[in-house]
C-alpha cells in the first residue's frame, strides 16, 4: 500500500511543493488549507492521489473535522507535516510588539501544530514507522537570534519546543519528530528576493518523510543536517 501523508498549509508555497513531490513518488496525500476552493484547485493541479481538505489549524473544530475525513478514508497515517504558518512582513521592534500579534502568531505557528499532532496521533500510532515534521525557521534559533520579526521568531522558537516535547514523549514509539528550517524560500511569504527555490525549500522535508532514518528524532534540521536549536 502507498505511504500516506497529510500536509497543512499546502495549497501554495513549500507545502504545495512537498505535496506534489510526495504524490509524484506514489504517495497518498491529504492536502489542506484554509479554504475549500484553494485546496481543490491545488489538488487538481497535481493528480488524483491528492485529496483536498479544508482545514484551519487555529480551529479545534476544523482540525477534528479533518481528522474525521482522514480516518474515514484511511486506517493510518505515515507522515504529518505541520507546514501551515503566518508572517507579518513588517512587525517592527520587540520594544513595541503588541501582545495581540504574538497571540495570533502562536495560534497558527505553534498551537496549530500542537493540536494537529495531538489529534492525528492515533492514526500515526497505527503506522509501522511514522514521522511528524514541523516546519520551523532559522529565525527561531536561540543560538543565532536577530531582531527581525519578533513575534514570528518567538512562535517558531516555541514550535521547536513542541517538537522536543513530542520527541521525548514518543521516544519509545516508532515515531520520529523533528523540526525543519527550509531556509529563505521564494514564496508569497518569503518574497521574490529569497535565494532558495521551492524545490530547495521542500528538499529536507521530503527527505525526512521518505528516506531519513526513523532513529533521527528530536532534532532541528536544515539541508539534511542537524543544526543547533
Amino acid at each position: 500500500m502507498p505511504s500516506i501523508a497529510l500536509v497543512t498549509g499546502a495549497n501554495r508555497g513549500i507545502g504545495y511543493e512537498v505535496a506534489r513531490q510526495l504524490a509524484t513518488r506514489g504517495w497518498i496525500v491529504f492536502l489542506t488549507g484554509r479554504t475549500l476552493a484553494a485546496v481543490k484547485r491545488a489538488a487538481s493541479s497535481i493528480d488524483s492521489s491528492v485529496t483536498p481538505i479544508p482545514l484551519d489549524v487555529t480551529s479545534r473544530v476544523s482540525i477534528e473535522a479533518a481528522f474525521g475525513i482522514v480516518s474515514q478514508t484511511v486506517d493510518h497515517l505515515d507522515v504529518l507535516i505541520n507546514n501551515a504558518g503566518i508572517l507579518d512582513q513588517d512587525e517592527g521592534s520587540i520594544f513595541d510588539l503588541p501582545p495581540e500579534r504574538l497571540r495570533r502568531m502562536f495560534e497558527t505557528n505553534t498551537i496549530g501544530s500542537l493540536l494537529m499532532t495531538q489529534t492525528f496521533l492515533p492514526l500515526l500510532r497505527k503506522s509501522g514507522s511514522a514521522r511528524i515534521i514541523n516546519v520551523s525557521s532559522g529565525a527561531g534559533q536561540l543560538t543565532d537570534m536577530d531582531t527581525w520579526a519578533p513575534a514570528y521568531s518567538i512562535s517558531k522558537t516555541a514550535l521547536n519546543g513542541v517538537t522536543g516535547k513530542f520527541a521525548a514523549a514518543l521516544k519509545d514509539s516508532n515515531i520520529a519528530v523533528n523540526s525543519v528550517c527550509p531556509g529563505w524560500v521564494r514564496t508569497d511569504m518569503g518574497g521574490n528576493e529569497a535565494p532558495r527555490s521551492l524545490e530547495e525549500g521542500a528538499d529536507t522535508i521530503v527527505w525526512l518523510a521518505t528516506e531519513a532514518p526513523i532513529s533521527l528524532t528530536g532534532q532541528f534540521i536544515k539541508d539534511r543536517k542537524v543544526i543547533p536549536w
